[in-house]
């Protein structure tokens, strides 16, 4: 037993006694600490060993840890069964308990990381590193405000700048519209794409003035001051300019690239006072928004000096491994979300990079900014990172760029790559909307190689100024339809799709979802090979017992490489509902079909309304027996695009979303 004891000791005992608490306290708090002996609490990171002992019950219940939506995305870029790691797994609660018990006051935790934040005094801090599951101490990292940085906001009189033709695109852009030509934005919505079914999150100072006229149509799915810690957000001018930016839409005066998009709202810094701004606080909200799904980060801020007595980090240490955000913003990317990010305001230098974290990150899509001239403004940083990659990656448009103001419903302009930022991230939600199967590296590929100076970039522009339109046409298209449709037939979902020629279609799977939960393979049928003309598939699935599915195509070559159809929505009608089939065909031009069911004698109005609703014609208005009946829509007359069918009923509304596309 002696015996025993003693090896024991040796493999157990020992190896904590040579990490002796002060060697897990970082030279860089024990800095903090020796210098500043009058201050009472430091804000630290605590790092764990590990998650505890029951961390695996997250990954047979991978919905427990992030949702449905964000599960979806990192299909993109994870095998099915893999689609969660270690990193996702939430920070083990007993360690919080013995830190708080330690005198330690949270702030944030952090599953990517496996740490928690807060602040702690001299004495806990001793205490909390002689726990044995604590793996590392060290501060958090406080980066002093800087004016060219944080509130690059330069209230310029508004100029009329609406040089928009007639007659040639589908919106009317009043001043906004050299921001958005410069990019060739407004052609692509003339398409329809709006950055429907894209989630961002957009994180920032504080977002004032919802209530502006600009986003009375914004679809905010969620929202969350870190500073704070409150569901209510902090107000300030610079996010509520960048959000209209991205996605406000007022016809005749603000229309941002994304406006149909959904939009998530993180409070991630302090402002109103000398209060430094804190990483822990835009790291939490990078992982709060994943956990909700989000496809695209767009953050209009960055960071580079922190307050002294602390070594600031500097041009030499923006290599893409260096500073903690950078990190998280990689990683980030990693999980399938495409991170946008302003390189910064610190202008030219001739011999080195003047970048801000993150946008030095490798995954990272950082933004600079040129005139409406396409000249590089004088302001906007430049690379290359000091590992040697190019930097900034693309432009847009950072000077005398609208936007929507902190009070009414006015409007100004103003210069930063606060601005350009946006708008690049409002024109990667188009092209995800029209092919969701991109990984966040093939759309920053994509966007490059069609940038104004793809074929020689460099350290001033990157690939050069964006192109939207010509993004978009050299996107790969998901699965080669030319159209995609799906009715309810006796008891059946029958699904028809057209493709293009495809010599290397070894065949399609079938996949099928119910709402919220996880796409299902349901079949498979087989490609038709090196055929000429055009190809008819279908398939039937028989296996119903929800009122509703949405089915895709996952396209699959034989070289292994897939694509994704769309989404196609069809309704199951019961004996006791009311249902607006989808049209058919769909996309269409330039008519379609489409059939309505009533489970009674009713009276049905049937309407067709532009994207944000408003009525365009009567389709149908009369009284009808119960049964299914159908309409032709002719959109001769339209204009391509979206457009809503709203049939109303007795007290039942039912809509279908149809694209005309000519």
């Amino acid at each position: 037993m002696k015996k025993l004891i003693v090896i024991l000791w040796i493999f157990i005992v020992m190896p904590l006694l040579a990490q002796s608490p002060v060697e897990k306290i970082s030279s860089r708090l024990k800095a903090e600490i020796n210098s500043d002996m009058q201050k009472n609490k430091h804000l630290i990171w605590i790092y764990f060993t590990d998650k505890g002992n029951d961390y695996q019950k997250y990954f047979v219940n991978p919905e427990s840890v992030v949702s449905s939506k964000s599960l979806q995305r990192r299909s993109k870029v994870f095998s099915e069964s893999s689609l969660i790691d270690f990193s996702d797994i939430p920070v083990y609660k007993n360690y919080i308990e013995s830190l708080t018990i330690a005198g330690f006051e949270l702030r944030n935790k952090s599953r990517w990381f496996n740490a928690a934040s807060g602040y702690a005094d001299k004495n806990s801090i001793n205490k909390i590193s002689s726990l044995p599951f604590i793996k590392k101490i060290d501060i958090v990292n406080t980066y002093s405000k800087r004016q060219n940085d944080i509130e690059f906001i330069k209230t310029d009189p508004v100029v009329d700048k609406s040089s928009q033709p007639e007659g040639i695109y589908s919106l009317n852009y009043g001043n906004s519209f050299t921001q958005n030509n410069l990019i060739n934005v407004p052609l692509v919505h003339s398409l329809g794409y709006t950055g429907s079914g894209v989630t961002i999150c957009v994180m920032d100072a504080g977002f004032g003035n919802l209530t502006h006229e600009a986003f009375q149509n914004m679809n905010i799915i969620a929202m969350y001051d870190f500073v704070d810690g409150s569901s209510v957000l902090g107000s300030h001018s610079h996010g509520t300019a960048v959000l209209s930016i991205l996605g406000g839409f007022k016809e005749g005066q603000l229309i941002g690239p994304a406006y149909g998009a959904d939009f998530i709202l993180a409070r991630t810094e302090d402002v109103r006072s000398e209060t430094p701004v804190e990483e822990d606080n835009w790291i939490a909200a990078l992982e709060w928004a994943d956990s909700i799904g989000v496809d695209i980060t767009s953050t209009s801020l960055g960071y580079l000096d922190f307050d002294p007595p602390y070594t600031s980090y500097t041009w030499e240490d923006m290599d893409g491994n260096t500073a903690t955000i950078t990190i998280a913003a990689d990683l980030a990317v990693a999980k399938g979300i495409f991170v946008v990010n302003s390189a910064g305001n610190e202008g030219f230098h001739s011999t080195r990079n003047t970048l801000i974290a993150p946008a030095d990150g490798d995954s990272v899509f950082s933004i600079g900014a040129v005139n409406s001239s396409g000249e590089r403004t004088s302001f906007s940083s430049v690379g290359p990172t000091v590992d040697g990659r190019i930097k900034p990656d693309v432009m847009a448009m950072g000077s005398g760029v609208y936007y929507a103001a902190l009070s009414g419903n006015q409007y100004w302009s103003g210069g930063g790559t606060s601005y350009s930022c946006p708008l690049v991230s409002g024109v990667s939600a188009l092209l995800l909307e029209a092919n969701p199967g991109l990984t966040p590296m093939e759309l920053r590929d994509i966007i490059r190689n069609t940038s104004s100076q793809s074929s020689s970039p460099n350290r001033e522009y990157g690939w050069g100024i964006v192109n939207a339109l010509d993004a978009l046409n050299n996107s790969p298209v998901p699965v080669e339809l030319t159209a995609f449709y799906g009715s309810y037939q006796n008891g059946s979902v029958i699904l028809e799709w057209i493709t293009s020629t495809e010599a290397n279609n070894r065949g399609f799977e079938i996949q099928r979802t119910n709402d919220n939960s996880l796409f299902e393979t349901i079949g498979f049928v087989d490609g038709k090979g090196t055929t000429t003309n055009r190809i008819t598939y279908s398939f039937i699935d028989t296996e119903l017992n929800r009122k509703r599915y949405s089915y895709r195509l996952k396209q699959i070559d034989y070289d292994g490489s897939f694509q994704y159809s769309s989404e196609v929505l069809v309704e199951i009608p019961f004996l006791d509902d009311y249902v607006l089939h989808q049209n058919y065909p769909n996309p269409f031009n330039p008519s379609t079909r489409i059939s309505f069911t009533v489970p009674e004698k009713s009276f049905v109005k049937i309407t067709l309304n532009d994207i944000l609703g408003r009525e365009i014609r009567t389709l149908y208005n009369e009284e009808v027996t119960a049964g299914t009946k159908e309409l032709e829509i002719d959109g001769s007359s339209l204009s391509s695009g979206n457009y809503i069918i709203r049939m109303i009923a007795g007290n039942v509304q039912k809509i279908q979303k149809i694209t005309l596309l000519k």
